[in-house]
């Protein structure tokens, strides 16, 4: 009785210990752990022909932060998460001529994003529930 007791401890205070690591992966730590590549445009395969500058990208920062390439320029603003989704501010901006559509496109999307989803290998920018952007952490 005593060793099934024993057993039954471990694997609460197991449970718990697995629990609480969990809780730990917060939305902040994921977002601003990588640079992250844009790899989708509206729910679509990314046309990399669209940005021939390089593919677009964001990169999370502590403190609100939020520098990116927008296939053509760059951009210097920032985010705020909120209970609701996220607030992004693309701020300034370098004013260069583009080639093409792709960073229209790209930033009307980026306007639209208003919650998101991220894990380890993947960030997607929604419009509550509609996939505006997803992106993978550069590797």
């Amino acid at each position: 009785m005593k060793k099934f007791f024993s057993i039954l401890s471990l694997v609460a205070v197991l449970s718990f210990a697995s629990c609480s690591s969990v809780g730990n992966l917060n939305p902040m730590s994921l977002l601003t752990g990588n640079n992250w590549v844009l790899s989708s445009l509206l729910g679509n395969t990314l046309d990399g022909s669209l940005f021939s500058g390089g593919l677009p990208f964001l990169n999370f920062m502590d403190e609100g932060r939020l520098t990116g390439f927008t296939g053509c320029n760059n951009l210097s603003g920032s985010f705020n998460i909120e209970a609701d989704g996220i607030n992004l501010d693309p701020g300034a901006m370098t004013k260069k001529a583009c080639e093409g559509d792709g960073e229209n496109q790209f930033l009307s999307a980026l306007s639209k994003a208003n919650n998101f989803k991220v894990g380890k290998n993947k960030l997607t920018l929604l419009d509550g529930a509609t996939e505006l952007l997803g992106f993978v952490p550069q590797r």
